[in-house]
């Protein structure tokens, strides 16, 4: 039976909207600040909008260069376009069948989308808010990253075990690397033109060469590897275990973990804020994102968001980020709080 990127972190069989249901029924009340923590720490961040979405908002990215930010709705086939200064959806793109996880290239103001049930990545302008392009990408394309350095985009294949290599000049597949089993999330750093794959059956991480597109090494997290981010400016990369509610951190200088940080309820997505060297992290059972100090790999504040809270992207010009939520169709803006 085929799985979608949902069902494998639920572990149920993929039914439209059996996994929302699961997630609304096992939900616990969205948990209040950390003591202490939200409004001390320094970097305070806090929600300041919440901006109604398509149905079934289950990724997002942010273009720093634009300030604009792109949410898939998977069940309405779209991609809302936010703008950062207004916090208001400005377009709404057709894409492919159950759009899951979006990617952006600054560099080229470009946007990846994949399709998972039409097997295809959608290729958007920035400048135009169209899709300039479909590329057959595996079978059900779960995650994928871009490097802004290379101009080259990695899809994982959740169904094949493998990732697919798309060149940015030419829209067109120039690899396909085996990884491990159930490929879910992917990072990229462009710094050393590294990719790092979770397999969520595998309960490892793929370390890709995106120079020679091979696997360099594979290394063992926590149970259900789903979400990654890298740390360019630290070399460090990030990976939540959504059945071990923690989060792994990894050294990109040893491919090793270095540590493994507790957080909320069913961990989902990561993102990495390099400016301010923060971490953010969804917990999709807990309706908050917890937010951790990548100099002491300590969560600093756990902050309540919408319901079944999944992608999640990080502005760092702005400071800012964003949640989806899947439980009530709307996104949640995380700016620094008020002084």
């Amino acid at each position: 039976m085929r799985f979608t990127q949902r069902a494998a972190i639920l572990i149920t069989a993929a039914i439209p909207g059996l996994a929302l249901v699961c997630a609304a029924t096992a939900a616990a009340a969205p948990a209040p600040s950390v003591p202490g923590t939200a409004h001390e720490a320094k970097g305070c961040i806090t929600v300041t909008a919440t901006i109604p979405v398509g149905h079934d908002p289950a990724g997002a990215a942010a273009n720093p260069k634009t300030n604009t930010i792109y949410v898939t709705n998977a069940i309405d086939n779209t991609v809302s376009v936010i703008s950062g200064q207004t916090n208001t959806v400005t377009a709404t793109i057709p894409v492919g069948t159950n759009p899951r996880a979006a990617a952006a290239n600054p560099k080229t103001n470009t946007i990846y989308v994949t399709n998972t049930i039409d097997n295809t990545v959608s290729v958007i302008s920035g400048q135009t808010n169209t899709v300039t392009a479909t590329i057959p990408a595996g079978t059900a394309p779960s995650a994928v990253a871009a490097d802004s350095k290379t101009n080259t985009i990695y899809v994982t294949s959740f169904d094949d075990n493998t990732v697919s290599v798309i060149s940015g000049r030419t829209n067109t597949v120039t690899a396909t690397i085996p990884v491990g089993t159930g490929p879910l999330g992917v990072a990229a750093d462009p710094k050393t033109n590294t990719v790092y794959v979770t397999n969520n059956f595998g309960n490892t991480v793929s370390v890709i060469s995106g120079q020679t597109n091979t696997v360099t090494a594979t290394i063992p997290v926590g149970s259900a590897p789903v979400g990654a981010a890298a740390n360019p400016k630290t070399k460090t990369i990030y990976v939540t275990n959504a059945f071990g509610n923690t989060v792994a951190v990894i050294s990109g200088r040893t491919n090793t973990v270095t540590a493994t940080i507790a957080v909320g309820l069913r961990p989902l997505a990561v993102a990495a804020n390099p400016k301010t060297k923060t971490i953010y992290v969804t917990n999709f059972f807990g309706n908050t994102v917890s937010v951790i100090n990548g100099r002491t790999n300590t969560v600093t504040a756990t902050i309540p968001v919408g319901t079944a809270p999944d992608a999640v992207a990080a502005n760092p010009k702005t400071n800012t980020i964003y949640v989806t939520n899947l439980g009530d169709n709307t996104v949640s803006v995380l700016s620094p709080c008020p002084k």
